[in-house]
């Protein structure tokens, strides 16, 4: 289970977290989602620790991530997997080094059969043929990217998947490949995800339930039918004007 408490983020006079409470419990995948520059992507690195609050608490199993050691951390970042929104491959390294570092466990890692193994297995989850381990990532188009990233972050078994704008910059086609992708990954493997999006339409369509940040604040989490129904001013605003911008186009 993943709980902020009463989360507060400044950088200097920019408020960007103002009393954050934001629940994911177990099982389950949530979409945060908010305008631009609200402070999304601040609160997904607030979960494994690379940010840490001005006050409140991060609960993740029960563990305040702010208090934790340099030990303690990095044994309860092995448990959560972060997909970043470009993707953050090593252009030096083929697809099947990238994909490797993901695995976290020390012995695992220096096993190559295993690794051969595990990255195969990632790779068929997120839908890449077998060759593609013998590729660059300037080989590769945008949502080839996306996947291996994808497949990195899952390589290491976590408990946790965090994706940061995981369509983000993607045609609607490939953004509707990654939605399905995240949904299966949630309904195979059983973990829990926190997805950032600015895509209105793809957390409908995957998340269990949502989470609207605007000022600073969760002004609603909910399940789908919840924010259809919600007539709070915030969130008629913010579906409106997605759903428009999205037909418009």
């Amino acid at each position: 289970m993943i709980e902020l408490r009463e989360v507060r983020k400044r950088f200097g006079e920019q408020i960007v977290l103002d009393g954050v409470d934001f629940t994911v419990n177990d099982g389950e995948t949530v979409a945060l989602m908010g305008g631009s520059g609200t402070g999304k992507s601040v609160l997904l690195k607030h979960i494994n620790g690379l940010i840490h609050p001005d006050s409140g608490s991060i609960l993740v199993d029960g563990k305040n991530v702010a208090l934790l050691k340099r030990d303690a951390l990095a044994e309860l970042r092995t448990s959560i997997g972060y997909v970043f929104q470009n993707g953050a491959l090593f252009d030096s390294m083929d697809v099947f080094e990238n994909v490797r570092l993901g695995i976290v466990n020390e012995t695992q890692y220096k096993d190559l059969p295993y690794c051969r193994a595990r990255v195969a297995e990632c790779l068929r989850l997120v839908n890449l043929a077998p060759e593609t381990t013998a590729k660059y990532p300037a080989q590769l188009s945008g949502g080839m990217r996306k996947r291996v990233g994808i497949a990195r972050a899952i390589a290491g078994n976590p408990k946790y998947l965090l994706y940061d704008e995981p369509t983000s910059g993607l045609d609607p086609v490939n953004s509707d490949i990654i939605d399905g992708l995240v949904r299966r990954l949630s309904d195979e493997l059983g973990v829990t995800s926190v997805m950032v999006t600015h895509d209105v339409r793809g957390a409908f369509r995957v998340a269990d339930r949502l989470a609207l940040l605007a000022d600073g604040k969760i002004v609603l989490q909910g399940t789908p039918e919840e924010f259809r129904a919600s007539k709070l001013e915030k969130v008629r605003a913010f579906l409106e004007r997605d759903f428009e911008t999205q037909d418009a186009a």
